[in-house]
């Protein structure tokens, strides 16, 4: 994988899918939701601004498809800098982080996804940098060794991460600004949808938002994908407009049931509960039943599962609410079967 990452300016990349770039909010003012990060991002960039100094360095930790890269997106506009992106498994060793930082403009921004993912030299080498603006190598061998340093230009670096308790302790304290991403409110998917539909320029009648609203799965990033999906079902069965009804159709045919839950989410939660009588079991005993990795029903499966209260991690393993029982049509466990009691009712 070639490590060098993308620059992106203010202004949205030329060769991002005009789709995506319409349905971006490019300003805070545009982002909906996430009010207690945005009030803090407002702060920092009124702050920076004003002294004429970089942003501060910020994390953002969460789910995904809640806008991380978004708001770092955001933050560099709002800055006026241009936007380099890369990933954890993209930085594959000190030479490739020196060129990304010896390239960075003053005061731009360098947005790394997956920053749990960074290889432990790569983020060693990090610390200085984002402390001090230097970087350490060292060149040559043996006793030709010679230490060097090199004098960067002030910038900020903005990580995101799906999976805060991987990164480590230094690299956590060097961020000046740690902020989580929650899960949205049915009412602000509702809003984005709006919106999203306004840019699309689809019809979509308040029922049908309400219902693609409530089985978004609380993700921006899942809203502005069934929308699409049900236009075409929509414009292909429907004669372009999306009521409440052409709406549910198009999930049905999806897969996508009344909480939002897809194929995936149900074959989870009916492995546990009729494989392993509700739990508890191992994930990764249930990630070998399904032919699935351990990492994917982790992060992406199981924080709606669990917000949901379909799930609960315990320190025996996964278990399966009475409410996931009911959910799948099955027969809740009585209090004397094996499946121990859970705090979780619907």
């Amino acid at each position: 994988m070639d490590p060098d990452p993308t620059l992106l300016d203010p202004a949205p990349a030329e060769d991002e899918p005009e789709l995506d770039r319409t349905l971006r909010p490019r300003r805070l003012a545009e982002f909906i939701g996430q009010a207690a990060a945005k009030e803090q991002l407002q702060i920092l960039v009124g702050a920076a601004r004003r002294r004429g100094e970089p942003l501060e360095h910020c994390m953002f930790s969460g789910p995904p498809g809640l806008g991380k890269t978004t708001l770092a997106a955001i933050l560099a506009a709002e800055m006026g800098v241009a936007l380099r992106i890369s990933s954890g498994p993209a930085i594959e060793h000190q030479g490739a982080l020196a060129s990304i930082l010896t390239n960075l403009g003053a005061h731009q921004i360098l947005f790394i996804d997956e920053i749990h993912r960074l290889q432990r030299t790569v983020e060693e080498s990090l610390y200085p940098a984002m402390e001090d603006f230097t970087f350490d190598f060292v060149t040559g061998k043996g006793a030709g060794a010679q230490a060097l340093r090199l004098q960067l230009k002030p910038f900020t670096v903005v990580g995101a991460t799906t999976r805060l308790g991987l990164l480590s302790g230094p690299l956590r304290e060097r961020f000046g600004a740690a902020l989580r991403l929650e899960f949205y409110a049915p009412d602000e998917l509702a809003t984005i949808l709006e919106r999203s539909a306004r840019l699309l320029e689809v019809e979509v009648e308040p029922d049908a938002i309400a219902c693609l609203a409530e089985r978004s799965r609380g993700t921006p990033r899942i809203a502005n994908r069934l929308l699409r999906r049900v236009r075409d079902f929509a414009d292909v069965r429907a004669g372009g407009r999306v009521t409440a009804a052409v709406a549910t159709q198009a999930l049905t045919l999806l897969r996508v049931d009344a909480l939002g839950l897809d194929a995936v989410d149900r074959r989870i939660l009916r492995t546990i509960c009729e494989g392993f009588g509700g739990g508890p079991v191992g994930l990764d005993t249930v990630a070998v039943s399904l032919a699935e990795e351990a990492q994917t029903i982790e992060d992406v499966h199981e924080p709606f599962l669990i917000q949901a209260g379909l799930m609960a991690r315990t320190p025996r393993g996964r278990v399966a609410t009475p409410r996931a029982f009911r959910h799948l049509g099955l027969a809740v466990p009585t209090p004397e079967g094996e499946r121990p009691p859970t705090l979780f009712e619907p």
